[in-house]
């Protein structure tokens, strides 16, 4: 099966599952589709992608859950005597904190590469994941499972070349991921500092001073004064695009946010931002996030 059908199979799949099994009177719910299970029953997949939950947000969703219960249920498979998480695992704490005795659930077989690939895609899409917990995921379909950065770009919507700076993110010192995935710094600044000659005393500087993302590119000498990206965006003898260093930096921070190829065109006081797009599914993502869509 190739990445594209993997990635359309399973995309459609989960949406199903997770979206149209929900809405009474749909097809799924009428063939008993889904169905109440002791949270006792349940248990959290070892593989998840995320390892970091914010507690407070699992409060608000416990309240949410106690006043009108769980909306959409979650996707379980079979696992001994009980079941595993496949997809919902912040709807099955947040039921636990509310004192949930059962919750409502989807239980389908489904093997470990399909229970990998879903539970990526599922934080992937909703932008639950920190761009470590993102990378983790990608490293384990490819090491695991076998996908190329390739395939991971078709099943998350997300460009090859996203994929692939995220994986170099692992390389960082342990400092350096941990400083990210706690949110002391962004991916930009992480990757300015993949490029300086010592990258934990760079991300010491950049926490301490609050330092931008384009100071921390000064830091790693990735952009010298006086360098091509620092001259005007026309290039008054040939008249040739050059791209400024601040927009540059701008591109890169609007990719890393959507997972796409982003330019950005400025020309006097105004300008346009293109974000290109390889699938439909991938200009489906664009327009959700966009009109602020669930998805």
């Amino acid at each position: 099966m190739s990445g594209e059908r993997q990635a359309k199979g399973l995309g459609m799949g989960l949406s199903a599952l997770l979206g149209e099994a929900a809405r009474p009177g749909s097809p799924a719910q009428q063939e008993g589709g889904v169905r109440e299970v002791e949270i006792a029953r349940i248990r959290r997949n070892p593989n998840q992608p995320r390892m970091h939950f914010d507690e407070d947000a699992i409060d608000d969703l416990a309240k949410s859950i106690s006043a009108r219960g769980v909306l959409q249920p979650i996707l379980l498979r079979p696992a001994g005597e009980g079941f595993e998480i496949v997809a919902g695992e912040r709807r099955w704490r947040a039921a636990q904190r509310a004192q949930l005795h059962s919750i409502p659930a989807i239980v389908r077989d489904i093997d470990d590469t399909s229970t990998a690939e879903i539970a990526l895609i599922e934080n992937v899409q909703r932008q639950d994941l920190n761009a470590i917990e993102e990378a983790e995921g990608y490293r384990q379909l490819i090491e695991r499972y076998g996908h190329t950065q390739d395939d991971i770009g078709h099943i998350v919507h997300k460009s090859r070349s996203h994929v692939a700076n995220l994986l170099r993110l692992l390389q960082l010192p342990e400092f350096v991921r941990e400083s990210l995935t706690r949110g002391d710094i962004s991916m930009g600044h992480a990757r300015a500092v993949a490029a300086a000659d010592d990258p934990v005393e760079l991300t010491r500087q950049i926490i301490a001073k609050g330092l931008s993302v384009r100071e921390a590119e000064r830091l790693s000498q990735k952009v010298r004064p006086g360098s091509v990206s620092e001259i005007s965006r026309t290039s008054p003898r040939t008249g040739a695009r050059v791209v400024d260093a601040d927009l540059e930096a701008l591109e890169r921070q609007l990719g890393d946010l959507l997972g796409l190829r982003v330019k950005v065109q400025h020309k006097g006081d105004g300008g346009s931002v293109l974000l290109h797009y390889s699938s439909l599914d991938q200009l489906d993502m664009i327009c959700q996030r966009l009109s602020g869509e669930p998805i």
